[in-house]
């Protein structure tokens, strides 16, 4: 059977190489001439990693990013912080950890182990024609290609959801969120910073929240306009510059060679699959990038699909992949989409009060090995994937 695979990030990939090994190639279809390596996502969590080894790659990404042993919740104007160690989860996974490492390094090492020509880069799929045994691909670059089987891992705008006629209910977040990147050490000025910090401060320059992730070689920040500063307004170069003296002030202007805004969302499709047309990552779901978990929960739906997709090829009925809906999405509603929202909502809260509440229930937390590991199961992703096992 022709398997088709709509879009070349982590996701797709990931996909293409289960099959691969499984003796099943797919055609994967890539509008951009490579790999995109624009801000993306960074952080790869514990139980991805765990897949990822499965297939070689846990290794050789983590040599190319930062074993992140801690990440915190932090105050800015005094440096008090909630830390969470993920050393407390070691009987549950090999890798206790946060990786951060951008997401085209993940997506390089799955390139270079697929054949040559499997995936095919600046070819563009606008339209996707199904019939009762599959669906035929077109686009400005290519020949139509005709498969049994297409794939939608092609992000929010998915043109495979598009045509399964899938609704993508929920909600855009009012707020934008600039990302910028700079090479100044912040680690080296800011005492006890973790590789992921997530930091309120009441500061004017911010909207009452920023966050730091620490990738190799740079720092990428996340800054949001401060209040009534519209998000023009706050993508000028002297406006990027006050936030970040506001974050640490230093001497002469910071270096800034990435800049990306983005709005956030939540939404999530109603079935991951419309008979031969099935969907995994971006394209089924969508999150706040609070916690990280947007691109690891798309690398479970790959692992996941795959192993009812090679059932099927292999003479199972094709019924077997409803199974694949029934256990990847209250997973991404309940443990993916919804905890990222919470994520979204603590760190939006303004009330210095409740603030401090706050930080100290997650210290509590943080303090207690019981509570801490129950806390980082859910926040790593691990208890989202056990009971997702459990569904018949």
């Amino acid at each position: 059977m022709t398997i088709a695979i709509i879009g070349a990030g982590p996701v797709g990939l990931t996909l293409a190489l289960l099959l691969h090994r499984a003796g099943h190639d797919a055609q994967v279809f890539e509008a951009a001439d490579d790999i995109a390596e624009e801000l993306r996502a960074s952080t790869i969590h514990p139980p991805t990693l765990d897949m990822l080894d499965g297939l070689g790659l846990a290794q050789p990404l983590i040599a190319q990013g930062l074993v992140t042993p801690t990440w915190q919740i932090r105050r800015h104007e005094d440096g008090e912080r909630a830390v969470f160690d993920l050393s407390v989860i070691a009987p549950d996974t090999a890798h206790p950890f946060r990786l951060q490492a951008e997401q085209h390094k993940l997506s390089r090492l799955i390139l270079a182990l697929l054949p040559a020509g499997m995936v095919r880069f600046s070819c563009p799929v606008e339209t996707v024609t199904p019939d009762a045994d599959g669906a035929t691909l077109a686009g400005p670059a290519m020949e139509p290609f005709r498969a049994d089987w297409v794939i939608g891992c092609d992000g929010a705008r998915s043109v495979v959801r598009k045509t399964a006629g899938l609704g993508f209910g929920g909600e855009t977040y009012p707020e934008t969120v600039i990302l910028a990147t700079t090479a100044f050490p912040f680690h080296e000025v800011m005492p006890g910073l973790s590789n992921v910090n997530y930091i309120w401060t009441q500061h004017p320059a911010f909207s009452g929240t920023f966050s730091l992730l620490r990738v190799p070689g740079k720092w990428r920040a996340s800054l949001y306009p401060a209040p009534g500063e519209s998000v023009e307004d706050a993508l000028r170069p002297e406006a990027i510059q006050r936030k970040l003296q506001a974050i640490h002030p230093k001497h002469g202007a910071y270096d800034v060679p990435d800049l990306r805004p983005y709005r956030v969302h939540q939404r999530i499709v109603e079935n991951y699959r419309a008979g031969r047309l099935l969907l995994a990552g971006d394209a089924a779901h969508l999150n706040s990038p609070a916690g990280g978990m947007g691109m690891n929960g798309g690398i479970h739906d790959a692992f996941e699909l795959a192993a009812h997709l090679v059932q099927v090829l292999q003479g199972a009925d094709d019924a077997m992949l409803d199974r694949y809906t029934r256990r990847r999405r209250p997973i991404a509603e309940r443990e993916i989409i919804a905890q990222a929202d919470r994520n979204r909502a603590r760190m939006r809260e303004t009330d210095p009060a409740r603030r401090a509440e706050m930080l100290a229930e997650m210290q509590a937390i943080a303090t207690d090995p019981v509570r801490a590991r129950e806390h980082l199961l859910r926040s790593s992703m691990i208890a989202g994937l056990r009971a997702a096992a459990l569904v018949p």
